[in-house]
């Protein structure tokens, strides 16, 4: 009898609902015991897939193919888990257990799909999740829907006990205490509380997420999971409505503010309202004052979507990041990117014949024009995030105008940079090794995104495991494969 061959690409997906203490030790433990059990088959681990603070039952109101709209449970991480099997990149699939794969019966059906037509062994820790044959799908389909039940009849209990706390504006209950706030969710400790005022004052004097959660880290001042500060819980502390001694219900952009809390505030709303609209313009992992200066410039072509700097473990990278509207999928080592495109932009710039094909181009009406526009579409963006702040538009509506209002201040952008902005004829006036290093972030970013306005495509990592960083994983975008 043939012994099958054990995977040795296979992807590895770990998912935890809620992740209060945004630390992600719950999927990373759950990826240690997966790659323990990985080592007892032999197996080996082309990818690994985290859906970190992320629900497998919550449904969400999408668009259709059809073009209607429906209720859908929305995972990025499990469709780059389905995208890999079925298109063979992978050759197998582990979790820990069958309901961090799947609590939706949809969900299941299309990994039952994709298993049968590809014959892909599936594993687990626990052993719960079987597809070999009939009767393990059967028991599977049986499993989920409990699942499915008890997420239900949980969710209904939850949601009616939060909406009449809500409605009397008081405390929830359950999980970690907020930071600021005693076990009670009402009682203030002030030396956390001074913490959270300080973290407002300084983002409102610009400084940014990242060198602010680097002080409080090298004080020693910990989270109230006693872990060290990051840029999301930076932004956390200080943009949720209960430190403005306001109720709310709901999360992200379902949040919905029902008035006054019986808990006193550690923020006055007009200082928090300044806040939030400060930060609505950046993404959550960012930082106010830009660092990773590719956002804009690297792609992941499976998906389409744009990689933005991110804090990664154990250093920054660029990734496709799910919580942005990426699939997950790729990421790539920040510094080494960095390094790389800063050597071909080196050497681009090292040709005599650009700066006089660029100085052409410059103080051209078109040009005028265009950063007459810029400005316009810049303020209205503030104004938008500030309106957004205060409650007087839906997150939905908010990102929609946003959208809007981000194309043409892309298009204001390009032509700006395609006339030679002064940063890059000041670059090519004399030593432009010397000068670059002297260039921040922001200009960095003019430079390239004039340079090679249409970046870089990210490719996978070489399966295999850790390896040093690959500057052929950098391809410019339109060049054929």
């Amino acid at each position: 009898m043939a012994v099958s061959t054990p995977p040795r690409q296979a992807v590895l997906l770990t998912r935890i609902s809620d992740d209060k203490a945004e630390d992600a030790k719950g999927v990373g433990r759950q990826e240690d015991d997966c790659r323990e059990r990985a080592d007892r088959l032999h197996w080996g681990i082309g990818e690994v897939v985290v859906e970190n603070d992320t629900s497998a039952f919550k449904r969400r109101k999408v668009k259709l193919p059809d073009g209607t709209t429906g209720l859908r449970v929305v995972r990025p991480g499990f469709r780059r888990v389905l995208e890999l099997l079925s298109s063979g990149q992978a050759d197998g699939l582990l979790a820990y257990d069958l309901d961090r794969v799947a609590r939706d019966p949809r969900d299941l059906e299309d990994l039952i799909d994709v298993i049968e037509q590809t014959k892909i062994p599936v594993e687990s820790v626990t052993g719960s999740l079987r597809l070999s044959n009939d009767a393990d799908i059967t028991m599977a389909r049986v499993m989920v829907a409990i699942a499915n039940k008890s997420s239900r009849d949980t969710s209904r209990r939850v949601t009616r006990k939060h909406e009449q706390l809500a409605s009397e504006g008081k405390p929830g209950g359950g999980g970690i205490r907020p930071y600021g706030y005693a076990a009670d969710r009402a009682t203030v400790i002030e030396h956390e509380a001074a913490i959270i005022r300080e973290i407002a004052r300084r983002l409102l004097d610009d400084e940014s997420m990242y060198e602010i959660a680097a002080d409080l880290n090298e004080r020693g001042v910990l989270t109230v999971s006693g872990s060290d500060w990051s840029t999301r819980t930076i932004r956390s502390v200080v943009t949720k409505p209960r430190v403005a001694g306001l109720r709310s219900t709901g999360r992200d952009s379902a949040m919905q503010i029902v008035g006054p809390a019986t808990w006193p505030a550690i923020l006055d709303q007009e200082t928090w309202e300044e806040v939030c609209a400060k930060l609505a313009t950046r993404g959550i992992g960012s930082k106010n004052k830009l660092i990773r200066w590719l956002n804009g410039s690297l792609w992941h072509p499976a998906c389409g979507a744009g990689l933005i700097g991110w804090q990664g473990n154990p250093a920054p990278r660029y990734w496709c990041a799910t919580p942005r509207g990426g699939c997950g999928g790729v990421a790539i080592n920040a510094a080494g990117a960095e390094q790389e495109i800063e050597r071909q932009i080196l050497d681009l710039l090292s040709k005599p014949r650009i700066l006089e094909q660029l100085r052409g181009l410059a103080g051209s009406s078109s040009t005028r024009e265009a950063r007459a526009a810029l400005a316009d579409d810049e303020q209205q963006l503030k104004e938008m995030a500030g309106a957004y702040a205060r409650r007087q538009i839906t997150f939905a509506e908010y990102m929609e105008a946003r959208k809007i209002v981000e194309a043409r201040v892309r298009d204001a952008r390009a032509m700006m940079l395609a006339a030679a902005p002064r940063i890059l004829r000041g670059l090519l006036s004399g030593d432009v090794a010397v000068h670059w290093r002297d260039l921040e972030p922001t200009e960095k970013r003019e430079v390239v995104m004039a340079l090679v306005p249409d970046g870089w495509d990210v490719l996978p990592a070489q399966q295999g495991g850790r390896r040093a960083f690959d500057p052929a994983r950098l391809r410019l975008r339109g060049v054929d494969k």
